[in-house]
């Protein structure tokens, strides 16, 4: 019998399961070109509302794998290991750990993403710097990976398609967050990488797509899950993202930051996060046998300065402008930079990550329709955190436009994204637990 696509909506709206040749004949029909946008949106939204069971789930992940070409990098005889975040506001860790782990003679394939709802996206940061090219073709990427141990790259259109137009879509459409759609998006563009190993950080807090402990459990667990039915080792940590990790929030300025970071700046929350992943990214290489030994690795390639010896060669390999990196004073300033005071005298207690994102976004760092075009240079620069002690008056954050009708009403947000206490608040961990590898006891 004829499918239509419309009996499928209604099916998957009123709750019923979908069967593996349905997922498969409505997605294909839609990355072929013959199903409407607005169709293929009714139908993430019939997910969102009733989420795919495991057997819904595997249909679309292998259909998301499979939309493309799965990449064979056998010939590249180093360890593949690469990292994923759920998405969270300031996190920019990926571009502190890939050359952190790539200066210790590890392959990594990383295929990232643009900033979806609220959240920033790698691809967005790289693209901040001049030049630097995300589009490389599959042949390209296996070449950067064969000469320079790493590629930082968005889906090629050879690489898990189905997932790059649904995820745009996802994003203007309120689906984004869905756990078993979230782990089809993660886990189809990172198995057709063609990787041996995945790092995974599930964020959770106020400016993640998880909001709760449970749910990133769930979600770290549905992850694990998808790896482990490909045969693929994978190690997974929660972590927390009620504030912004770091003080950068905007593409460019979160590049400065990272700058910083492989220069060897001391940013604690930032660098605790980055070296627990690139520890267990070693770690799940074979380079060493614990955590902690990967850490100390980790930390010694910033030390002795070949991390950022091998993030500006990873630069200059994909066209970008590594004179900028070296004096990233000389990039163009936002045409307004305002900063917020302190309304009192105290010590920050909260700093609403959520509240954070959706500024960055109203400034200009991020999209809120597909059409939208990124303002590398806009954002937000903290210059206190949570448990920091703040005088009434002191400038606590600048935020950074070309916008001039947006700088107050984003001033009003930010002043009540931020919670002053008079009593001191510790800093605690980003790092919340560890879920242990799939070899582990």
């Amino acid at each position: 019998m004829q499918k239509n696509p419309v009996e499928l909506i209604l099916k998957k709206r009123n709750g019923e399961i979908l069967t593996q040749s349905d997922i498969e004949w409505f997605f294909s029909l839609y990355h072929q070109g013959n199903l409407p946008e607005y169709q293929m949106s009714a139908m993430l939204m019939a997910m969102y509302f009733n989420p795919l069971n495991a057997e819904e789930l595997a249909a679309l992940c292998h259909t998301m794998i499979y939309s493309g070409e799965v990449v064979d990098l056998r010939t590249i005889s180093k360890p593949k290991i690469d990292k994923h975040s759920t998405g969270g506001i300031g996190d920019k860790t990926s571009l502190i750990l890939a050359p952190i782990v790539a200066s210790l003679g590890i392959a990594v394939p990383m295929i990232s993403g643009r900033g979806l709802g609220h959240t920033g996206g790698t691809l967005d940061k790289l693209e901040s710097i001049p030049g630097f090219n995300v589009n490389l073709s599959l042949n390209e990427f296996k070449g950067q990976l064969q000469t320079v141990g790493c590629g930082l790259i968005g889906q090629t259109k050879e690489i898990a398609p189905l997932d790059k137009s649904l995820y745009a879509l996802r994003d203007v459409t309120a689906t984004v967050e869905s756990i078993p759609l979230i782990a089809a998006s993660i886990m189809s563009k990172k198995i057709a990488s063609g990787l041996d190993g995945l790092v995974l950080d599930v964020k959770t807090g106020s400016g993640a797509f998880m909001k709760d402990l449970h749910q990133a459990r769930s979600l770290a667990k549905t992850l694990i899950s998808i790896a482990k039915s490909y045969e693929k080792s994978c190690s997974v940590f929660i972590t927390d993202m009620n504030e912004p990790l770091g003080y950068a929030v905007g593409n460019w300025l979160e590049v400065q930051e990272c700058i910083a970071c492989l220069q060897g700046k001391p940013v604690p929350d930032l660098m605790e996060v980055s070296l627990t992943l690139s520890g267990a990214m070693v770690q799940l290489s074979g380079k060493c046998e614990t955590l902690e030994e990967g850490v100390a690795l980790s930390r010694e390639q910033i030390k002795n300065g070949e991390a950022w010896e091998k993030f500006l060669e990873i630069v200059q390999s994909q066209g970008g402008d590594t004179a900028m990196l070296q004096s990233p004073q000389n990039y163009p300033q936002s045409k307004h930079r305002l900063d917020i005071p302190a309304s009192e005298t105290g010590f920050i207690q909260t700093i609403d990550a959520q509240t954070v994102g959706f500024c960055a976004m109203q400034l200009g760092a991020g999209r809120q329709t597909i059409q939208d075009k990124i303002d590398p240079k806009a954002g937000i620069v903290f210059h206190k955190k949570c448990g920091d002690e703040v005088v009434k008056g002191e400038k606590i954050l600048t935020v950074h436009t070309g916008k001039s009708d947006v700088v107050e009403q984003v001033t009003k947000r930010m002043e009540s994204a931020l919670v002053i206490s008079p009593k001191k608040v510790e800093a605690v961990s980003k790092i919340i637990e560890k879920i242990p590898m799939n070899n582990e006891k």
